[in-house]
C-alpha cells in the first residue's frame, strides 16, 4: 500500500476473501487518506457473488470477478499485486520498463537462492529478458545461467494490458484451471506472445533489492529479524519513502529498574538491538534482538530473544522466551520457559521445523 502511495497510483482496490473484518478495519483507520473529490481511493472488495456464486477460487478468478470496476475505470494498464511480500518499488520504474520494451505484460524478477525455488514462480528469460518458460513452485528450479546457486524467481508482481487481461481471465474461465495467475494466466501467456520480466535491482549497480515473500512463519520471522539489524538491509526510517500504517495513541516506551542493588541480580530493564514500540513497559528485564508491538509489558527478571511480540502481549516474572511468535494479547504466565524445551512447546504450540514457536491469539498458558 505505501509503494502505491509512494508511486502516486491513487485508486487502489484490495481484493479480500474471508475473516477480513480486521483487515478492513485497518484499512479504514490507517488508509482514510485520499480524496474521493479528486477520483482518489482504496476499497476493499470482498466476494460480491456478481457474476459468480463463488468465493474467489484463486488469484485470477479474484480479479476476473471484480473487471467490471477495472472497466468503469478504462485503465491502459493494470497492476496486479501480492499482499504478503516486504520490499519497497517505484512502480512507476516497472510502467516504463513495460512501454520500453513495447510489452503487453511484465513480471516483476529477483533471483532466490536454487534452495528456496520450490516456493516460487520460476522464471527462464533470454538476454532481454523476455521469458521463455514460466514454472510455478517447480520442484526442480532451472538456475540463472551464470548464476548455478539462484534461480529467477516471479515477484507477485504484475503489470499487463488491460485488454489482454481481460481476454485471458475470459478464456481462463472456459477450460479446467485452478484459476490462478502463476499457474494458468502467465504460462499460458508467455506461449503465446512477448511477456519480460523486470529485473528488481539498481539500475546502475545491478545491486539486488530488498524482496522477502513472508507467506510462512519462518519467513515472515526473518523479515522482523532483518529490521532490528545494526544496518538493516530494509529501512524503515527513509523519510523519502515513508512507510505508513495505523499507529494507536500510546504513551512512550518505558524502562524500568535500573537500582545499583539489583543490577547484580539482573533487575535491569533495556532492551538491546530491538525495536520497541509506543506503549511498551520493559520492567527490570531483558530484550534483545526482537520487535515489540505496542502496549507489551515484560515483567521482572524476564527474558526474551529473538522474538516477535504481538500487541498487548505480558511476559510474566522470570519468563524466558527464545525464537518465538506471540500474537496480541497472550499472557505468559510466570516462570514459563518458551523456546528451550521444542518437544514441550509442540505439544500445546506450533512449531516449524527450523524450531520457530508460534502461540496463537486468545491462547490460555498455565
Amino acid at each position: 500500500m505505501s509503494n502505491c502511495i509512494n508511486s502516486s497510483l491513487r485508486k487502489v482496490v484490495v481484493l479480500i476473501q474471508y475473516k477480513s473484518q480486521s483487515l478492513d478495519r485497518h484499512l479504514q483507520l490507517a488508509w482514510n487518506l485520499l480524496n474521493p473529490e479528486l477520483h482518489e481511493y482504496i476499497m476493499a472488495v470482498p466476494p460480491q457473488q456478481r457474476i459468480s456464486q463463488d468465493w474467489y477460487r484463486g488469484t485470477a478468478d479474484a480479479v476476473r470477478q471484480n473487471m467490471f470496476i477495472i472497466k468503469d475505470e478504462d485503465p491502459d494498464f493494470v497492476f496486479v499485486l501480492s499482499g504478503d511480500h516486504v520490499y519497497t518499488m517505484d512502480y512507476g520504474e516497472m510502467y516504463n520498463f513495460a512501454l520500453r520494451q513495447g510489452t503487453e505484460a511484465v513480471v516483476g524478477a529477483i533471483p532466490v537462492p536454487l534452495k528456496d525455488a520450490s516456493r516460487f514462480g520460476i522464471l527462464t528469460v533470454d538476454e532481454e529478458y523476455r521469458i521463455l518458460r514460466f514454472d510455478e513452485k517447480p520442484k526442480h528450479a532451472r538456475p540463472i545461467p551464470g548464476k548455478p546457486t539462484h534461480a529467477l524467481a516471479s515477484m507477485g508482481i504484475y503489470l499487463f494490458n488491460t485488454s489482454i487481461l481481460r481476454w485471458y481471465l475470459e478464456e481462463d474461465t472456459r477450460k479446467k484451471s485452478s484459476h490462478d495467475f502463476g499457474r494458468d494466466i502467465l504460462p499460458q501467456m508467455v506461449a503465446d506472445r512477448p511477456v519480460f520480466a523486470y529485473p528488481f535491482e539498481d539500475p546502475k549497480s545491478h545491486a539486488q533489492h530488498y524482496w522477502r515473500d513472508i507467506g510462512t512463519l519462518d519467513a515472515y520471522w526473518e523479515a522482523n529479524m532483518d529490521l532490528v539489524a545494526v544496518n538493516p538491509p530494509f529501512n524503515l526510517y527513509d523519510q523519502s519513502w515513508p512507510l505508513r500504517t495505523y499507529q494507536g495513541q500510546f504513551p512512550p516506551a518505558k524502562f524500568v529498574f535500573a537500582d545499583d542493588h539489583d543490577t547484580k541480580k539482573g533487575r535491569i530493564g533495556h532492551a538491546l538491538d530491538s525495536i520497541v514500540s509506543g506503549g511498551c513497559i520493559i520492567s527490570g528485564s531483558r530484550v534483545q534482538n526482537c520487535v515489540l508491538s505496542p502496549a507489551v509489558h515484560v515483567d521482572n527478571y524476564a527474558e526474551v530473544r529473538d522474538s516477535i511480540l504481538m500487541e498487548n502481549v505480558i511476559v510474566g516474572k522470570r519468563a524466558k522466551i527464545k525464537r518465538a511468535i506471540i500474537d496480541k494479547g497472550v499472557t505468559i504466565p510466570p516462570g514459563t520457559h518458551i523456546g528451550y524445551d521444542l518437544k514441550a512447546d509442540a505439544e500445546r504450540f506450533t512449531v516449524t521445523e527450523s524450531g520457530l514457536v508460534a502461540i496463537s491469539k486468545g491462547m490460555k498458558l498455565k
